[in-house]
């Protein structure tokens, strides 16, 4: 599964800021098929997101959110002390549902037993057939009960 994880060492580099500059299209093609290897996505779907892509901010905040996640970027000042709470990964307490995708060419699916000791309050774990990473893309019939199942179980 490590080879799922190459962007994160490619946009560490300025081959990779540069080579997402020159044919950020393709790589997002790439990604989506590699991390969610049973979507069958058109090219409709595709030109959709294509359009976000065309932002000129796109390449500067996509290497940043990698390089920062790895440590290699500061964060920015405003948000420290959010960043601080963040990284000593409170548990969860409020009720909560997960979801994770039984397809996902990244992340393998999972019981949800290995991170229940970060939920305190209730909690609910669904695993989706034929869905990767973009479970909102891929599920999303599923994606949306699993919003109206936390609301619902915030009432219990």
């Amino acid at each position: 599964m490590e080879w799922g994880i190459w962007t994160q060492f490619y946009f560490a580099t300025e081959r990779g800021r540069a080579g997402l500059a020159a044919d950020r299209n393709d790589i997002a093609r790439l990604l989506w098929t590699n991390e969610s290897p049973t979507w069958k996505f058109d090219d409709a779907t595709s030109q959709r997101s294509v359009a976000s892509f065309n932002n000129p901010d796109y390449v500067d905040v996509v290497i940043h959110s990698y390089r920062h996640r790895l440590g290699l970027a500061p964060g920015y000042p405003q948000y420290a002390d959010v960043e601080a709470k963040l990284a000593a990964l409170p548990v969860i307490t409020v009720p909560t549902v997960t979801l994770d995708g039984e397809a996902n060419g990244i992340i393998p699916a999972s019981d949800g037993r290995s991170s229940a000791v970060k939920f305190s309050g209730r909690r609910i774990h669904h695993r989706v057939p034929n869905a990767g990473h973009a479970l909102p893309q891929q599920a999303p019939k599923v994606f949306a009960d699993a919003v109206i199942e936390v609301d619902e179980t915030s009432l219990i």
